[in-house]
């Protein structure tokens, strides 16, 4: 896992979504291959943290990645006090625009507790597809 000083190429990311973006806008197309995928979610949510610097909401996307964002109260120790969670392909639908954060909760496809954790959606979409 890169160190947080390790800068995310925006190109990189953008590459990496486009891989995985028809499967995005149409589940019904061959899902992508892991290592795609794998990529497309980790770099967004890289991206996410260097955009949003902090260690007050933890990010979640198994198997993929886990990233903390957004100033504010640090945690040292144990299950942070806001965690927002989801699986791959919707944290794509949010990171891209294509599903926002408040229609992904309210569907159930995202998990969000804590005071800080919608705090997240203020940072989306991060790239566009």
């Amino acid at each position: 896992m890169p160190s947080r000083s390790v800068a995310v190429d925006p190109a990189q990311v953008r590459a990496a979504v486009l891989a995985v973006a028809q499967w995005l806008r149409d589940e019904t197309t061959p899902k992508p291959a892991r290592s795609e995928l794998a990529a497309a979610v980790r770099l967004s949510a890289r991206a996410l943290a260097q955009a949003a610097p902090g260690s007050s909401v933890e990010v979640r996307v198994p198997p993929f990645v886990a990233v903390q964002c957004i100033e504010g109260p640090r945690h040292t120790r144990g299950t942070p006090p806001n965690v927002v969670e989801t699986d791959p392909r919707s944290w794509l639908l949010i990171a891209t625009g294509l599903l926002t954060f408040a229609d992904a909760a309210d569907r159930g496809l995202l998990s969000a507790s804590g005071s800080r954790a919608p705090e997240v959606a203020h940072w989306m979409p991060l790239v566009r597809p």
